[in-house]
């Protein structure tokens, strides 16, 4: 090599190195940063009650002699799909305070071949269906699929009553009765279905607290002069505050379980884009809080509204209401009196923010 191919070479390894040094001296502010935000400590009322691992549990039952009769047995399993839902992780998506939950008692094991006609129509009915069994081998209760080789001695099979569309209606109940019944038929079994009447109703009640709580809280960022936000300057600083893009085309801010805290999104409401982001601009952005799906709604709002005027003051914007005025102390309480009372409400109907109960009904 010739002198200057040498030097050439030397100066791009150089710069190469001087560019990584730079990256990631920046990389340790900014997290520096974002550690000091989220590293204080807060009092708020909600801390004021007992957690809710600290709340007296219902008296567990005595375990009984063993039945005589299947239809001793079924009624049985029927007296205890929240206690079996609550404690094991395998049938959460079964829940009879937000479900129409029927039971199938086969009274021999059997393999999962015998739902085939729930898998076919599981769509039909307009809101999520779910399947558990009891392990024959393990006697634990656990998510049942198609794809399943195990046997199993009882089924809990449960249709959604509620979800953002709505509350599910009586008809699509009855059908769904009817196919339960269909299948336990087929497989000479006994089935436990409960009123579908009295589902309907609890479906519309569910619905409109469901409906109350359903609040998302925004706040908006927006350039302090008439200079557009960079698309490149975003990526950099969502992605140097621990933002990912999702498919959804909005950058969000993920817990160690890969589960949305807040997000931020466009201002004008048109997703990102990954492979144009770069080179396009927007007015403003938008950091958005779905209240019910997230624990301890309150503490989220502060580290929302901290994170906001760490990325306002990388971007050189401001923290603004919907009316694009600045947002001062007393609309920030006013807010936070808002997430309390829905976090009340939800407690009082047995249905924690962030739980996976509440997961399903607002997804």
């Amino acid at each position: 090599m010739s002198e200057l191919q040498i030097s050439l070479l030397g100066i791009g390894v150089f710069v190469v190195l001087a560019v990584w040094a730079y990256g990631w001296w920046q990389q340790r502010q900014y997290r520096r940063r974002f550690g000091e935000v989220f590293e204080k400590k807060r009092e708020d009322v909600l801390q004021q009650t007992a957690p809710l691992d600290d709340r007296p549990d219902a008296a567990p039952q005595e375990g009984s002699e063993a039945v005589a009769t299947v239809e001793e047995t079924v009624q049985a399993l029927a007296e205890e799909p929240t206690r079996n839902s609550a404690t094991d992780d395998g049938c959460a998506l079964v829940d009879a305070s937000s479900d129409y939950v029927a039971l199938i008692y086969p009274g021999t094991p059997i393999g999962v071949g015998a739902l085939a006609p729930l898998w076919q129509q599981r769509f039909d009915f307009g809101k999520p269906v779910n399947a558990c069994g009891l392990n024959s081998s393990s006697s634990q209760w656990e998510r049942v699929i198609p794809e399943s080789p195990l046997l199993y001695d009882s089924f809990k099979i449960s249709l959604q009553l509620v979800d953002r569309s709505g509350a599910i209606s009586e008809t699509r109940l009855v059908a769904f009765r009817e196919l339960i019944k269909r299948i336990a038929a087929d497989m000479s079994a006994e089935a436990e279905c409960p009123d579908v009447a009295e589902a309907a109703q609890r479906a519309i009640a569910l619905d409109a607290v469901c409906a109350e709580v359903d609040q998302i809280i925004g706040l908006n960022l927006v350039p302090r002069s008439d200079r557009p936000l960079l698309g490149a300057e975003i990526v950099y600083v969502a992605s140097q505050n621990g933002f990912t893009l999702q498919a959804d085309g909005a950058f969000q801010f993920l817990d160690g379980r890969g589960l949305t805290q807040f997000s931020l999104s466009n201002l004008d409401n048109v997703p990102f884009q990954h492979h144009v982001l770069n080179q396009m601009s927007f007015s403003g952005l938008t950091l958005l809080l779905e209240v019910p799906r997230v624990e301890h709604p309150v503490e989220r709002f502060d580290e929302m509204l901290e994170m906001a005027k760490v990325i306002a003051a990388s971007l050189r914007a401001n923290v603004v209401d919907d009316r694009r005025k600045p947002l001062g102390d007393e609309a920030v309480a006013l807010i936070r009196e808002q997430i309390v009372a829905i976090e009340q409400t939800m407690l009082a109907q047995q249905l924690p923010p962030g739980s996976s109960q509440a997961l399903r009904l607002f997804a």
